[in-house]
C-alpha cells in the first residue's frame, strides 16, 4: 500500500506530536510543513526531512502530492483552513476543537459532505490504550447503562498566556482548550446522547497570575502576561434526553492546593476511573471489587495516544478504518462548549430541541 503524503499546517508546540508520530508511522510520509513564521517551518522541515515549506496554505493545499493534512494552527483558523482543505480533495485531522462557534462548525461538516473526504477532529484520548480498554469492558455489559459521569482539568496555576489567552484566536480560555477533553471523553464512552440542557458557568477573578513565583508552567511562544481575555475557570452540570448527567470543572488558575484531572462514569451494573489511572469497580458475590488492570499505562499517555491518533488517521486515509472523531461529533461537542458559555452569559440554564 502507497504511503500517504503528510503536510502539517502550523509548526507549532502541538505539531510536534503529530511530526513525530506521523515520522515513526510507516504508511506516512511528511512533505510539506506550512507556517506563518518561514524560519519556524524550515526548522521543522530540516528535522522531520519535509521536501517542501511553505508561509500560506492555500500554496500547500494546491500541491497535488499532498493527500491528507494535519491543522495545527490557531482556533480561530481552524473552519477556514479545514474547509478549503477539504475543497481540495485532502482528508484532514484537525487540532481540537473543531472550531469557535457552531455555525463555523455546520460549515465544516457541509463540506465534508461535499467533498467525500474524511475530517477527523483531534479527540487524541479517543484513541488512548485505557479508553480503548474500558471501552471493550463497556461494550461487553461490564458497566452497563451509564447515567452519570463527572471530570475536572484543574491547573491551580497555568494560563499558558499568548494565543491560548486571547479570546479572538482561542474562542475561549480552560473549557475549549483542556475542557474539550474531558468533556469529550465522557460523553463518547456515555454512547454519544444527545445534549437536552446545559447550566454552566464561567469566572474571570484571578487572571494570568504571572506575579507569582517558584512555580514553573508552560508558556505560550507569544507569552503575554498583560493580555488575557479568556476565563479563568468553567464548571458545567450538562443533562442528555436519555436521561444521563456529566458534571465538569475545569481551569487555568485557580487557588486550588494541587492540579487535578479524574474522569469517572458510574454505570448500573459497575463503574470507571480513567483519571488519575484507569479502575474499574464491579460487584461480585455481593462484594464490591475494586480491579486495577495489567496495562502498559493506567493514564493518558501524551506521546502514545497521539500515536495511536496518527497511526488510525493514516488507517483512515488508506481506507481500510473508518475515524473514531467525525466531523458529526465535533459539530456536537461544539455545541455543548458553546452552551456552557451562552448558559453563563445569560446566568441560567439553556435548552436544546
Amino acid at each position: 500500500m502507497s504511503k500517504i503524503r503528510i503536510g502539517v499546517i502550523g509548526a507549532g508546540t502541538i505539531s510536534r506530536m503529530h511530526f513525530n508520530s506521523y515520522q515513526k508511522n510507516p504508511g506516512a510520509i511528511i512533505v510539506a510543513v506550512c507556517d506563518l513564521n518561514e524560519e519556524r517551518a524550515r526548522e521543522k522541515a530540516d528535522i522531520y526531512q519535509a521536501a517542501k515549506v511553505y508561509t500560506d496554505y492555500k500554496e500547500l493545499l494546491a500541491d497535488p502530492e499532498i493527500d491528507a493534512v494535519s491543522i495545527c494552527t490557531w482556533n480561530n483558523t481552524h473552519a477556514e483552513i479545514s474547509i478549503a482543505a477539504l475543497r481540495a480533495g485532502k482528508n484532514v485531522l484537525v487540532e481540537k476543537p473543531l472550531c469557535k462557534t457552531v455555525e463555523e462548525a455546520l460549515a465544516v461538516e457541509k463540506a465534508v459532505e461535499e467533498s467525500g473526504k474524511t475530517l477527523q477532529v483531534g479527540f487524541v484520548r479517543r484513541y488512548a490504550s485505557n479508553t480503548r480498554i474500558i471501552r471493550s469492558f463497556m461494550d461487553n455489559g461490564s458497566i452497563g447503562e451509564v447515567y452519570y459521569a463527572k471530570a475536572s482539568c484543574i491547573r491551580k496555576l497555568g494560563n499558558p498566556g499568548g494565543w491560548f489567552s486571547d479570546i479572538e484566536r482561542s474562542g475561549g480560555g480552560p473549557l475549549i482548550d483542556v475542557g474539550v477533553h474531558v468533556i469529550d471523553l465522557c460523553w463518547y464512552l456515555m454512547g454519544r446522547p444527545k445534549v437536552k440542557s446545559i447550566s454552566g458557568n464561567t469566572y474571570t477573578k484571578l487572571g494570568n497570575r504571572s506575579n507569582v513565583e517558584n512555580l514553573a508552567y508552560y508558556k505560550a511562544a507569544d507569552y503575554d502576561a498583560e493580555h488575557n481575555t479568556v476565563e479563568d475557570m468553567a464548571n458545567a452540570m450538562i443533562r442528555f434526553e436519555n436521561g444521563a448527567s456529566l458534571l465538569v470543572d475545569v481551569s487555568f488558575t485557580l487557588h486550588a492546593k494541587e492540579d487535578e484531572l479524574t474522569v469517572k462514569l458510574y454505570g448500573d451494573k459497575g463503574g470507571a476511573e480513567l483519571e488519575p489511572k484507569l479502575t474499574l469497580i464491579t460487584e461480585q458475590h455481593n462484594t464490591i471489587l475494586n480491579t486495577t488492570p495489567q496495562i502498559n499505562n493506567l493514564s493518558f499517555d501524551f506521546a502514545a495516544g497521539f500515536q495511536d491518533e496518527i497511526d488510525y488517521f493514516i488507517e483512515v486515509c488508506q481506507g481500510t478504518k473508518e475515524t473514531l472523531s467525525p466531523v458529526q461529533d465535533g459539530v456536537e461537542m461544539m455545541k455543548i462548549l458553546c452552551g456552557v458559555y451562552e448558559s453563563s452569559r445569560l446566568g441560567k440554564e439553556i435548552y436544546f430541541d
